[in-house]
């Protein structure tokens, strides 16, 4: 009986040992937690609560800016653009887009602070210290203009003339003329550096051995952007993007008019009756370089013979020799409007040089305003630098030392994918004006 005793007694002592134990365990365990709690609590104590004084500057965003604006010549250095277009944007953005001020914020200063930005570039960090703002103002207002060019971009870049009725002044050069009057604009892509995710940077390396953006952009001989596909990454063809764009943006996309009679266009071609054959094909088409297939509604240079302008300069002063050299160096004077626009578009938006650490989605995004922004400033025909020079000097190439000179010398690489079958009659188009080039 003793024993038994002493056994229960012994086994309640155990237990109570064992719910002891645990009982410390929860002890230390909250103890723990309280330790990790208070510590985040002296954090954001030391980062919301103990805020240091308002700061009183000498002079503040909104001073500095209307500083500026009193400067032209200042103004356009720091922003980009004239006082002129700067205050024609503004408003615009105001009355249509939802650019508002707050009781802190000006939408002029907001305005100006993204255009500092992208312009320079500046960090969000150089923001916070020349306009005097917070951090997280900096950021939210760049968001909220952001937002309001990327509503704008939907409303100008598009075609002036969405039906292609009438013939550009470029076309109707006597150079180009009639041998190029179905043309109506030129594609190509550029790429645009950014930083990516470590898991994303094979994706994004594209051919120049760094991490980009591959942009796909039309434009008219106006230098102005009419169609833009952002996103992609470098990795990816020229060919597949505007395949993948004719393929899910088909309503936006400014398809080239279809032209009339192309049997009988083939039929006069097997009577070498160039002449007349020129003349009956009507339609419109968008020149493109060697990376893309040569098909209806997009004529390509002949491969294999000299094409970019660079090229031929290297030669010195020989002419271009025989049909296709002819053809190849008229098409590729006429088609480098999309490369000059690639180049205002990049000296005056330096951030698209070397694009933030941003998620992929706003990079596009800021891709795109800024060419809404190209596009505004192009059309307000007001003063610009970089615009007036290449309207003064065709030849006039503005330069993105880091792309746009390789890619311009380089010869696109095209066996690697599945290119699509040439069409009888871009093919029959293409060698009517080489021949006509030379008879």
């Amino acid at each position: 009986m003793v024993m038994l005793v002493m056994l229960m007694l012994a086994e309640a002592m155990e237990e109570l040992a064992k719910k002891g134990y645990k009982g410390l365990q929860l002890l230390a365990e909250l103890s723990k937690q309280a330790a990790t709690i208070g510590h985040l609590g002296d954090r954001y104590t030391e980062r919301y609560l103990n805020k240091n004084d308002y700061r009183n500057p000498q002079q503040s965003g909104i001073e500095w800016v209307e500083e500026c604006l009193a400067a032209p010549r200042y103004f356009y250095k720091m922003f980009r653009m004239t006082p002129e277009v700067f205050m024609s944007l503004h408003n615009l953005l105001v009355a249509n887009y939802g650019l508002k001020s707050t009781s802190n914020v000006s939408s002029v200063e907001s305005l100006a602070m993204f255009l500092w930005i992208v312009g320079g570039p500046q960090s969000f960090s150089q923001a916070e210290n020349r306009f005097v703002r917070s951090l997280w103002t900096v950021h939210t207002k760049f968001k909220e203009v952001l937002k309001c060019l990327r509503k704008l971009a939907k409303d100008n870049i598009t075609p002036r003339d969405p039906t292609f009725s009438t013939e550009h002044a470029k076309v109707r050069e006597n150079r180009f003329w009639p041998h190029f009057k179905g043309a109506i604009g030129a594609i190509d892509g550029s790429h645009v550096e950014v930083l990516v995710p470590t898991e994303d940077v094979v994706n994004h390396t594209c051919r120049h051995g760094y991490t980009s953006q591959n942009i796909l952009a039309v434009c008219d001989f106006d230098m102005r952007f009419t169609f833009v596909v952002t996103g992609w990454p470098g990795s990816a063809h020229d060919t597949r993007i505007l395949n993948h764009a004719l393929t899910n943006f088909g309503d936006k996309f400014p398809k080239p008019p279809a032209g009339r009679n192309a049997n009988f266009v083939y039929t006069l071609v097997l009577f070498e009756v160039y002449v007349i054959d020129l003349c009956s094909f009507s339609g419109k088409y968008y020149l493109v370089d060697s990376g893309y297939p040569n098909r209806t509604g997009y004529l390509a240079p002949y491969k294999g013979s000299t094409y970019h302008l660079p090229e031929f300069r290297l030669r010195r002063q020989r002419a271009p020799q025989g049909k296709y050299e002819m053809f190849n160096y008229l098409h590729s004077s006429i088609r480098n409007v999309i490369e000059r626009a690639f180049g205002v578009l990049k000296q005056k938006w330096r951030i698209l040089k070397c694009m933030p650490s941003f998620s992929t989605r706003t990079q596009a995004h800021i891709i795109m305003a800024c060419m809404a922004l190209h596009n505004f400033i192009r059309d307000s025909a007001l003063q610009d630098d970089e615009f007036e020079k290449c309207d003064e000097d065709e030849n006039y190439m503005p330069r993105d030392e880091d792309d746009t000179e390789e890619q311009e010398v380089a010869q696109p690489q095209v066996d690697e994918i599945l290119e699509e079958e040439n069409e009888v009659t871009m093919n029959t188009v293409r060698d009517n004006i080489a021949n006509a080039l030379v008879s």
